[in-house]
């Protein structure tokens, strides 16, 4: 395995049984995907595509029906190995509330340390110091059930800072929040990529999330259908919709106006390209 790659699946397949008409079906059929370290990958694709089984493979919740996952170059199917990937290869889910242990947010954050057998001086700073990385540092003492949603998911994405990962899997964290409450979670998330350099893998199917990732996959049936940056991604307008995906809006209104005869880029993704774009066209 590539040392620069934080995650990498080799042709990794996972099947279930139907518990319907008990047949086998396969959830990822055949995916080859590398995650390099410190970069921020978007993981796309409706209901059932298999992205979030494909996340659950990311720190071992889920082992392969065939292929190959290695986390920080471990080996998945390796058992004696699951703790060593999860503490560096932590999860947060969607609901912030199945996440939250204890009944003062420290303490909450502090939980995953104890658990790895950290030195209590030690998790001390760690506590501090993820608190502060998520904006949540004055709430420390705070009852969690009193916060909001977003504030809940920032201390969920500080419990696992406090671990130490290397990578930070989400699926999709901000499915239940409000609209400000997933601005929070995204520039949360945003910043302990930028600024700590920590590999982060977003399960999202809000197409504004996706589009501040550096490089975007596309799931359909088990299957990568697309992948590339965002600009790369999004300008596939047609195909997106085929799949059953939105594109941002101002994605979708240069397509439209190309439709009209407009020259136009095919590739904007924010408000600010679309004034300089419709600004150009005088």
């Amino acid at each position: 395995m590539n040392n620069v790659n934080m995650i990498q699946c080799d042709n990794l397949t996972y099947k279930y049984v139907n518990s319907e008409d008990k047949l086998e079906k396969y959830a990822i059929n055949g995916v080859n995907l590398e995650v390099k370290k410190g970069e921020f990958l978007v993981i796309l694709g409706h209901n059932g595509s298999g992205k979030s089984t494909m996340a659950k493979h990311m720190n071992a919740l889920l082992l392969p029906s065939g292929g190959k996952v290695y986390v920080d170059g471990i080996d998945s199917s390796d058992l004696s190995k699951t703790w060593e990937i999860r503490s560096r290869a932590g999860m947060v889910f969607q609901n912030p509330d199945n996440q939250i242990v204890a009944t003062i947010v420290e303490e909450d954050v502090a939980f995953g340390p104890e658990n790895l057998g950290v030195p209590p001086e030690e998790i001390r700073n760690r506590v501090d110091e993820s608190l502060k990385k998520v904006g949540m540092y004055e709430y420390r003492r705070h009852a969690p059930h009193l916060l909001s949603g977003g504030q809940k998911q920032r201390v969920a994405i500080a419990g696992i800072l406090a671990m130490r990962p290397k990578c930070i899997i989400l699926d999709e964290p901000t499915a239940m929040l409000d609209p400000s409450g997933r601005k929070e979670v995204i520039r949360t998330i945003k910043d302990v990529n930028k600024e700590y350099g920590i590999t982060i893998i977003l399960i999202t199917h809000y197409m504004e999330e996706a589009v501040e990732a550096d490089r975007i996959v596309v799931m359909d049936e088990g299957k990568v259908k697309l992948e590339g940056t965002p600009k790369e991604v999004f300008s596939n307008v047609s195909l997106m919709k085929k799949i059953g995906l939105d594109v941002p809006q101002v994605t979708e209104l240069a397509y439209e106006l190309r439709n009209c005869g407009i020259n136009i880029k095919n590739d904007i993704l924010t408000i600010n390209e679309m004034v300089d774009e419709l600004c150009r066209l005088k």
